[in-house]
C-alpha cells in the first residue's frame, strides 16, 4: 500500500499519494470534491480506498497527468524551494485563479498549447478585469511550471514562451506634497499608525520593515536605528500567519539610519507606555513579541495589513487625497529630489539594490537637473549665437 495524505486546497480535500518509480519519489494528486468542513472521516476513508488500490502504471504516467494536476504537484514542490512569502503568492494565484479555471477543461499536460494560455490571459483581462501586470503575475507561475516540466523532460517545449503579454504602463507612484505631509501628521497624532506614518515619510520604510522594527536595533546612545528584520503577513495553507525573518527584502535593505530628535522621542515615549502597559495587564499581556517596538496595548504585534486598513480610514476620515500608505516611501523620495539630494543618495536612503530602480521609479521627479540641463544647453547655444554674430 503506497503512502499518502490528505491535503487541504480552496477548502477542499484532496488526496497526495507518494510512491516511488526507479528510486525517484513522485506524487500523484487526487481531487475528492469534499469541502474541507465536516468532511475529515469521509477523506480519510477514500485516503485509504485509493492508497489500498492505487497502482501506478509508469509508462502512461507523463501522459495522463493533468495540467491541474501537475500544477497542484508543483506548488507542492515549491514550498520548499522558496521563502513563505514567495509560496504565499505562488499559493494564491495557482490554487484561486489558475487551477479552478483549468480544472473544467480537463487538459493533460502535453496537450497545453499557447492558444490554452492566451485564452486564460483575456479572460482575466476581460471577464476579471485584472491589470496587466496581474496577468504579468500569472504567466510569471504558469512559465516557471512549465519550464519545470521542460526541465523534467515532461514537455519538449515550454507554451508559454509563445503567448503574447498586454503592454504594462510605467508605473508612476503617487506622492504627498510638504502641506500634504503636514496634515497628515496632524491626523495621525495619537494613533496607533503614528509611528508607522513617520518612519514611511522620514525614512522611506517599508510596511514590513516598520513592523520588523526590534528594540535590539536602536542604539539611544549612538542616535541611531538598523533596518535589519521584517514581518510580513500572508495568506498561507487557509490561513493568515505572520512572517518573521531576521532579514530585510535584500542586503541593500540592512541599512542604519541617525534617529530625529522627535522619532527618539516618540520612540523613548512608546517604550515607557509599553513597559507601564505590561505592568498593568499582568499575565494577559502577551509575551511573544517582547523585542519588537510596534506593539499594541497587550502587546499583540501590529501588522502590516492594520497600518494600511486603518491609513485609508484615516485619509478619509479627515478628507485627505487618498494614495496607498506605500506612496509614502515614493513620497519620500520625491521630497528629497525636490530639496537636491542626488538620485544616488536617495538609493542608499531608500534601501535599493539597484541604482536603475531609483532611477527608473523616480526619474520623473527629478525636474532639478532638467533645469541644469537646460541652462547648460542654453549658455551654449547662446555663447555660439554670439560668436555667429560677431564674424
Amino acid at each position: 500500500m503506497v503512502a499518502g495524505h490528505l491535503q487541504e486546497k480552496n477548502s477542499h480535500y484532496y488526496i497526495v499519494l507518494n510512491y516511488y518509480d526507479n528510486g525517484k519519489r513522485k506524487s500523484k494528486w487526487i481531487a475528492t470534491g469534499l469541502a474541507a468542513k465536516n468532511n475529515k472521516r469521509r477523506a480519510e476513508a477514500m485516503l485509504l480506498e485509493a492508497r489500498k488500490n492505487f497502482v501506478p502504471d509508469v509508462r502512461m504516467e507523463h501522459a495522463e497527468i493533468l495540467f491541474t494536476d501537475f500544477l497542484a504537484s508543483w506548488l507542492e514542490m515549491m514550498k520548499s524551494c522558496v521563502e513563505q512569502t514567495t509560496y504565499a503568492s505562488y499559493q494564491s494565484i495557482v490554487e484561486r485563479r489558475i487551477i479552478p479555471y483549468f480544472l473544467p477543461l480537463r487538459l493533460p499536460l502535453d496537450a497545453i498549447q499557447p492558444k490554452h494560455i492566451q485564452a486564460y490571459y483575456t479572460y482575466l483581462l476581460k471577464d476579471q478585469q485584472v491589470s496587466a501586470n496581474t496577468v504579468k503575475h500569472h504567466h510569471a507561475n504558469i512559465r516557471k511550471a512549465l519550464q519545470y516540466a521542460l526541465k523534467t523532460d515532461l514537455l519538449a517545449s515550454n507554451p508559454a514562451d509563445k503567448v503574447e503579454l498586454p503592454r504594462i504602463d510605467k508605473f508612476v507612484g503617487s506622492f504627498y506634497n510638504e502641506d500634504e505631509v503636514s496634515l497628515l501628521f496632524g491626523a495621525v497624532r495619537g494613533t496607533k499608525i503614528e509611528l508607522a506614518v513617520h518612519f514611511a515619510v522620514f525614512y522611506g520604510m517599508r510596511r514590513s520593515e516598520v513592523c520588523g522594527l526590534k528594540w535590539e536595533n536602536i542604539d539611544f546612545c549612538s542616535n541611531c536605528f538598523t533596518v535589519a528584520d521584517t514581518v510580513a503577513q500572508a495568506y498561507l495553507d487557509g490561513h493568515t500567519v505572520l512572517i518573521q525573518k531576521s532579514r530585510p527584502k535584500t542586503q541593500s535593505s540592512n541599512r542604519t539610519y541617525p534617529l530625529a530628535p522627535q522619532h527618539r522621542e516618540m520612540l523613548e515615549r512608546l517604550q515607557a507606555q509599553q513597559a507601564t502597559n505590561k505592568k498593568t495587564c499582568g499575565r494577559s499581556y502577551c509575551k511573544d513579541y517582547l523585542e519588537y517596538v510596534y506593539v499594541d496595548e497587550m502587546g499583540t504585534l501590529i501588522n502590516a495589513n492594520y497600518i494600511s486598513q486603518h491609513f485609508k480610514i484615516v485619509l478619509q476620515n479627515h478628507g485627505l487625497r487618498r494614495i496607498r500608505f506605500h506612496d509614502l516611501r515614493h513620497t519620500c523620495a520625491s521630497l528629497l529630489l525636490a530639496n537636491g539630494v542626488g538620485m544616488k543618495e536617495i538609493q542608499d536612503w531608500l534601501g535599493h539594490s539597484d541604482f536603475s530602480t531609483t532611477a527608473n521609479i523616480y526619474a520623473h521627479l527629478d525636474f532639478g537637473r532638467k533645469l541644469t540641463s537646460a541652462q547648460t544647453m542654453s549658455k551654449i547655444l547662446g555663447e555660439k549665437s554670439a560668436a555667429l554674430t560677431l564674424q
